[in-house]
């Protein structure tokens, strides 16, 4: 896949809209769990600041359909962002300002955070007025926000129609490690799919088939479609390469909340067999984490990814975040920040987003402001 990438534009004294992922998870009151979405951005902005750029970040966080709310105001970002690239005076703060017809907070002279663009419900309308208004703002538009790449909204896919548009630093990495770890993988290849989003996961699954030496199925989709996804399984054709995929779901623990000491056995020998290993999803019950016996069989599943050696590449907001406060999202080769971007880029989907940073994608109407 050949998109426009940020090195070949010329954004020196630019003005540049740029889509970052700033949907991180919150405490109650407000404090930032876990910053890795964030984290991702810095060397895009650095990139853009380094060359002179002026950076207006665009982003989102929850779901508000439209409507403010709040408790899912970006202001926990955008003191973020201030803590991490310093205020223009050190008399001065952050402070809230206007910037076109958009509230939002000056980091600094040269980088501005705009508030949560899904207070807008014209954002996942695609709207064409409101993306052309967002346009108005720059004259360069940057997309780094792969886990937005997946939705049609007019930050995605609107915007780039007015603007000569590039794929961030980041966004770059995630494509190139997805696409390479599907199109030549080391073997055996090891799929391990959880999680409880059974629409986006079991389209996964089937497409996985052709494709993995072992598919791994745990978390709901194993409570709710076991059966299901083993009859399917038997239907489907062989590997491309002449060999036959091996499925494997999980059984339940007593409780019902996770996998039985049997099933993680049983995936911790398949799992030291691998080369190659991609990971969606965690395979007990995410909103128990302190107790209950949820997060035996994901946290054993990690440490027997990471001790297996093999190419690692872990995604989806639960997993990432179970793997950050356990401290070991360093241990694993390639974290992708997006879970449903990872899931349809996984199963042969096109993601609106990236197809409008291809190389042959075309600006069909000019920026006239």
């Amino acid at each position: 896949m050949k998109l426009n990438t940020l090195q070949a534009a010329d954004v020196t004294e630019k003005k540049v809209f740029l889509l970052a992922d700033t949907d991180v998870p919150l405490s109650a009151d407000g404090a930032i769990l876990d910053d890795t979405r964030l984290c991702c951005a810095v060397p895009t902005i650095e990139y853009l600041l380094k060359h002179s750029a002026r950076v207006i970040v665009a982003g989102k966080l929850g779901r508000p359909h439209g409507e403010f709310a709040p408790s899912l105001s970006l202001e926990p970002v955008a003191a973020w962002l201030e803590q991490k690239f310093g205020v223009w005076n050190a008399e001065t703060k952050m402070q809230k300002e206007a910037i076109g017809s958009f509230e939002g907070w000056r980091i600094t002279p040269q980088l501005f955070l705009l508030e949560n663009i899904r207070f807008h419900r014209e954002e996942e309308e695609n709207n064409t007025d409101f993306a052309k208004k967002l346009a108005s703002l720059a004259d360069i538009y940057v997309n780094d926000a792969f886990a937005l790449s997946h939705r049609a909204h007019a930050s995605t896919v609107g915007v780039p129609q007015f603007l000569s548009h590039f794929a961030g630093l980041h966004l770059q990495k995630e494509v190139e490690a997805l696409e390479g770890v599907m199109s030549n993988p080391k073997r055996p290849l090891v799929v391990i799919i959880g999680g409880a989003k059974l629409e986006t996961k079991l389209p996964l699954v089937e497409k996985m088939h052709h494709i993995a030496d072992f598919v791994l199925v745990g978390g709901k989709i194993a409570r709710e479609k076991g059966e299901l996804i083993k009859v399917q399984h038997e239907t489907l054709e062989p590997l491309q390469n002449g060999h036959k995929s091996i499925l494997l779901v999980s059984e339940l623990n007593s409780e019902g909340t996770d996998m039985s000491d049997a099933s993680v056995e049983n995936f911790r020998q398949v799992i030291a067999t691998a080369k190659t290993i991609i990971w969606n999803g965690p395979v007990g019950k995410m909103d128990e984490l302190t107790g209950g016996g949820t997060e035996k069989g994901t946290l054993q599943l990690a440490q027997a990814i990471i001790d297996s050696g093999a190419y690692s590449v872990v995604g989806g907001g639960d997993t990432l975040e179970f793997l950050q406060k356990k401290g070991l999202v360093d241990k694993f080769s390639f974290c992708s920040t997006g879970g449903g971007a990872m899931l349809s880029l996984l199963s042969g989907q096109k993601l609106p987003g990236i197809e409008a940073l291809k190389v042959d994608s075309s600006i069909v109407l000019q920026k006239e402001f």
